[in-house]
Parts: C-alpha cells; sequence; structure tokens
C-alpha cells in the first residue's frame, strides 16, 4: 500500500470513529429546569450491563439523550424514543441508542428519552409521571427544532413495550397537557412507532406495567385511570399515523392489543400498517432472532412512504 493511499485509510478509520463516538455517547442533558410532579428525594438511579443489555433502574431525574445527523443545513425528521421496562426499569440500549443509531444512519435526528419510573415517594401523581416526561420531550423538540436540524413538521415518537405505551399514550392524549405550555406549542406527534407495544390495561393489556404505573386498587379513580390509559379507546381521525410491530406468540404482552389499536387506526381513517411475526416472543429489540426479516426495514419502507423520509 502506498503511503498516500494509507493515510487516506487511516483518515477514513479516524473519521469513522469519530462519527461513531459523537454519535453513541451524546450526553444526556436535563429534561426540565424544574421537574414538575416532583417530591424532593435522594437519587437512587442506578445502571447496570448484563448480557449487553443496558438497564436503568429508579430514574427519579428525568434526562434526555440528543443524536443529530451530521449537519448540511438540512432540516432532518426526528423521532423520541421511549425504551420499554415495564414502567419499572428503562432497556436504555437496545431499545434506545441502539435505534437512535440506526435512525442516524438513515438521516432521521433521533432523542433517547429517560423517562421517571412511576414512584409514589417522588411523584406526587406517578400516574402522569412517564406522560409528562414525554410531552416535555416534544416540546423541546419542537421548540429547539431550528438549532437542532430539525423539520418541526415530522417529529414522531417511538416506544417498546411500556414505552410503546408511552408512546401511543403521547400519540393519543397530546392536547391533554400535563406540563407548563405557555406558548401553546402542538405537542402532537406527526406519526407514532410502536414496537410490541403496551396499548392496553385492559384484558388485552400488561398487568405488571399497570400496577407500577397506578397500583393495585380497584377504585373509580383507578378505573377512570385505567380507561385512560387503554390507548385502544382514546383514538380519534386526529391520532398521528402508525407504524406497528409484535410478535404472535409474545406471552408477555398480548398481540391483540396492538392488532386492536391497529382496527381502530383504520376505523378511524388513520394511515396505519402492522408487521406481525409469526414467532419472535417479546423484548428482542432491533432484531427478531427467529426471522431474517428485520423490521427496520419495513419500517423504514413505511416511512418513506409516508413521505417522512426520502
Amino acid at each position: 500500500m502506498s503511503r498516500n493511499k494509507f493515510l487516506n485509510a487511516i483518515g477514513l478509520l479516524f473519521c469513522l470513529i469519530f462519527f461513531n463516538m459523537s454519535t453513541t455517547l451524546a450526553q444526556y442533558q436535563p429534561l426540565y429546569k424544574t421537574i414538575p410532579n416532583n417530591i424532593p428525594s435522594k437519587n437512587q438511579e442506578s445502571e447496570s450491563d448484563t448480557v449487553g443489555i443496558l438497564i436503568i433502574e429508579k430514574v427519579s431525574i428525568p434526562s434526555y439523550q440528543y443524536f443529530r445527523v451530521a449537519s448540511d443545513n438540512t432540516k432532518k425528521p426526528c423521532v423520541i424514543i421511549c425504551p420499554g421496562g415495564g414502567y419499572s426499569i428503562l432497556a436504555a440500549g437496545h431499545e434506545g441508542s441502539d435505534l437512535a443509531n440506526y435512525f442516524n444512519s438513515i438521516g432521521v435526528n433521533a432523542i433517547v428519552l429517560k423517562y421517571r419510573i412511576p414512584n409514589a415517594e417522588n411523584q406526587i401523581d406517578k400516574t402522569i409521571a412517564p406522560l409528562q416526561d414525554a410531552q416535555q420531550a416534544m416540546l423541546l423538540a419542537r421548540t429547539n427544532a431550528e438549532n437542532w436540524g430539525i423539520d418541526k413538521n415530522k417529529i414522531g415518537v417511538m416506544g417498546f413495550s411500556a414505552g410503546g405505551h408511552l408512546a401511543a399514550s403521547l400519540a393519543t392524549h397530546y392536547s391533554d397537557i400535563k406540563i407548563e405550555n405557555p406558548s401553546k406549542i402542538s405537542l402532537r406527534p406527526d406519526f407514532q412507532l410502536l414496537i410490541y407495544p403496551v396499548i392496553s390495561f385492559g384484558p388485552e393489556g400488561h398487568e405488571g406495567s399497570r400496577i407500577n404505573l397506578m397500583g393495585n386498587a380497584n377504585d373509580d379513580k383507578t378505573q377512570k385511570a385505567i380507561h385512560y390509559f387503554s390507548n385502544e379507546k382514546q383514538i380519534t381521525k386526529d391520532t398521528p399515523p402508525a407504524f406497528l410491530v409484535h410478535s404472535k406468540d409474545d406471552d408477555a404482552v398480548p398481540v391483540a392489543g396492538a392488532i386492536h389499536y391497529y382496527d381502530n387506526l383504520i376505523a378511524h381513517k388513520v394511515p396505519a400498517e402492522i408487521y406481525l411475526y409469526e414467532k419472535g416472543g417479546h423484548g428482542y429489540g432491533m432484531k427478531n432472532p427467529t426471522s431474517e426479516i428485520l423490521w427496520t426495514s419495513v419500517m423504514k419502507t413505511w416511512m418513506q412512504k409516508s413521505k417522512i423520509i426520502q
């Protein structure tokens, strides 16, 4: 190899390493100046990484990571990503930053949301804390769109499992504002991407997520909250277009919830598509180990058809 070719190869390698570092090492930033619905308490947040899965526990101080596509003076779409974890933990790697890196590779900015884990010890009303954080993330994305290189008319929300429930909650409750929004900026996502999502807190739902979000009481207040957060019942003609993925053999979160949500979207003439794997179970992140078909590729095609990306 000639000296010039060697130097060029080293330069390319350095650029690739720098790009990877600048993307994957995006720093967490505070989501709020003053956290709403907050009871001051000791921060007990912790991280662990077993078998390559990053888990964050006991989140009481919400924050976000912003993954920006390399600047070319063109405004890009943006996706707010809500990792799953049953409203008990956040699977922030394979259901968070991994997807952010993928979106950057197809020309989409991404925000990974570290939302609060419901906890009555540090939240006045734990049932709305995650939704507040999702609404605040949308507010930040729209408010900072010009400086962050975001197309303010192409900001979507994505969620996995219970994070999918949070994403669907934002998509169906964007007008029920739980945060300070004096400028009345729209908190409506322009699209929603729901991956093996918890949708309902009824028979088609996930009991663990429901209990973690609102407790195990059976009073009128809890029943109203169950109805409110059964998102298949909250769809209107103005609900954002949706792309869903689920596995038929998911024994953690029944596929019926996703199908019911999809059917109700279609009934309200909301553009939607659902991709169902025959097998795969739950919690596989970007790659279903039982199939050669990548749902990310199917999603990308849907985003192209929906004119979110070219």
